[in-house]
């Protein structure tokens, strides 16, 4: 690597200056300034919709922008794609997944290079990066087969085998547990340190911001509304700025990760003697919403996913499914979703029987899907708005067994209005929304169905403290409306801010419950590990 200035010098390693952008009429930057320093981790902070991933595509040359200048270690540059990027040090860890599925994870590193290579080389720097980072991938997995937040690490291996000296990470724990992520930062700083790289760290994570970073930009609506140093900030400074307006205590406890503070609030369903009012119990008094009793499956790979999974959901509860991620969480969304084959045990929802792998028959028999990964199974970014609300049901907007475009129109417009998705109209292409948009969509979608179960996967991933308020508030307004909801989430808080009761998923079964006024952290986190023990005390209990 060529020499770089010294930390602490006065020309920066970036200079944005008046960078502007436009999508149509929607203004996603708007005259940004943004200087990187080396040595130093700088925070962009911001809501779904900001600008901050359209000022970082601008950097890395995924996007041109309509106006400003960009300055690499003090020479004024245009920067037209990647590869010039890269030639220029920079490098950025993308928040959406760009890899091959049936490729290993260091072919999906390699690829990209051009002339002959070293495979052995190859699979031994990958290894070395992922023993450095504490990333543990192994280089010869096949990347199909991996969960979520292990394919995360294989993009942030590919991102740091070239060895750039200006890093760029948009949301790169969306799908790492709390413990990696910690680990992850803990590392990069050191990097940075030792290292004397810059980094720009997007994030809508208020506690990511306040540990990780040195200084913060705050942009709202394509513009910067603040700046600081990190030191000088706190928590709620930085949601009335991102937000621009005050933010409730259990929605920005979700996004800080207090869990003491989101399992002690105050819950509204429960009794004089703190107990939860559960719309029924697993004593077959009540005829639950969904019921999975001795679920076998496999995956696309073979391997066992479910292993006698059990478990009741009745209506107007929240069960919330609590679980490192990889043990299963992904199959029992697919199994509600038709997309996987049961090979033993019953699934039934409202007391009627449901073959789960056949094609439609969850949702035909009631049950609505949030999927985990919204890009991947709950939309077509290239279709509509519209287009996407209707996607699994045309025949609601038909007339006389032919598409009805002004119907889709309309009943589309009711749907915008009434989920207050923010958007250009019903024509505007579906990857012009922001995350929480989307999510919004995918929402309105599959409750405009009235379904009897709602299957909510990882229902906040990605999304803003703003939206992260919305999106709770809705699925209590869901529960509290009778229907029954399943949450299945890799953050904590979040379980404990809405579950009635809350099952840990340990390897492709539950191995313990509890009621929500009566989880005890550290009982509750020896289940997560699988423990013996304290599964054998939550089915004493």
């Amino acid at each position: 690597m060529a020499d770089q200035p010294t930390a602490g010098t006065e020309v920066p390693a970036v200079r944005l200056t008046s960078i502007s952008k436009s999508f149509g009429a929607i203004a996603a930057c708007d005259r940004v300034d943004l200087t990187l320093r080396r040595g130093r981790i700088h925070g962009i902070l911001g809501e779904n919709g900001a600008g901050k991933s359209t000022l970082m595509k601008v950097l890395i040359g995924l996007v041109l922008p309509d106006g400003g200048t960009i300055e690499v270690d003090g020479e004024r540059c245009q920067i037209k794609d990647p590869h010039d990027a890269a030639t220029r040090g920079i490098a950025m860890v993308h928040q959406h997944f760009s890899l091959v599925e049936p490729l290993t994870v260091w072919e999906n590193v390699m690829l990209g290079d051009t002339g002959r290579f070293d495979a052995a080389a190859a699979r031994r720097r990958v290894g070395e990066i992922s023993e450095h980072y504490g990333l543990g991938v192994d280089p010869d997995a096949k990347v199909g087969d991996l969960s979520a937040g292990v394919r995360q690490r294989v993009e942030i291996i590919k991102c740091l085998r070239r060895d750039p000296s200006i890093l760029i990470f948009d949301e790169p724990t969306s799908v790492l547990t709390p413990g990696e992520s910690e680990h992850l930062f803990d590392v990069l700083r050191q990097a940075v340190r030792d290292e004397n790289r810059a980094v720009a760290l997007v994030s809508h994570k208020l506690d990511e911001i306040l540990h990780a970073t040195d200084e913060v930009t705050i942009m709202r609506a394509g513009v910067v509304v603040q700046r600081m140093e990190t030191s000088e900030a706190d928590a709620p400074m930085l949601a009335r700025a991102m937000v621009g307006r005050e933010v409730s205590l259990r929605s920005e406890a979700s996004a800080l990760g207090l869990i003491e503070t989101a399992a002690a609030a105050e819950t509204p369903d429960a009794d004089s003697d703190g107990q939860i009012e559960v719309a029924g119990d697993s004593s077959g008094t009540r005829v639950p919403a969904l019921r999975l009793r001795d679920v076998a499956a496999r995956g696309p790979d073979g391997r066992i996913s479910l292993d006698g999974l059990s478990v009741d959901v009745f209506d107007s509860e929240i069960v919330g499914v609590a679980g490192v991620e990889g043990n299963g969480q992904a199959a029992l969304t697919d199994l509600l979703s038709s997309l996987l084959s049961a090979e033993s045990g019953t699934v039934e929802v409202a007391g009627t029987a449901v073959e789960p792998g056949k094609p439609g028959a969850m949702s035909r028999a009631g049950v609505a899907v949030i999927p985990e990964d919204r890009h991947a199974s709950g939309c077509v970014l290239d279709m509509t708005v519209a287009e996407n609300l209707f996607l699994v049901d045309i025949e609601r907007i038909s007339t006389r067994g032919l598409y009805d475009p002004a119907v889709m129109r309309r009943d589309a417009a009711r749907l915008i209005a009434d989920f207050e998705i923010q958007t250009a109209g019903p024509d505007a292409p579906f990857w012009s929304l922001s995350g929480g948009n989307q999510q919004r969509v995918v929402l309105a979608r599959e409750l405009s169905y009235s379904p009897k179960v709602l299957v909510a996967a990882q229902p906040t991933r990605g999304l803003d403290v703003g939206a992260i308020e919305w999106m709770t508030d809705r699925l209590r307004e869901v529960a509290a409306s009778g229907v029954g909801v399943l949450l299945i989430s890799s953050e904590l808080e979040e379980i404990l801010q809405l579950a009635d009761r809350v099952v840990v998923l340990f390897r492709g079964r539950i191995i313990g419950e509890m009621a929500r006024a009566d989880v005890n952290l550290e009982e509750l986190g020896l289940l997560l590990g699988g423990s013996d023990a304290a599964a054998s005390a939550a089915e004493a209990a």
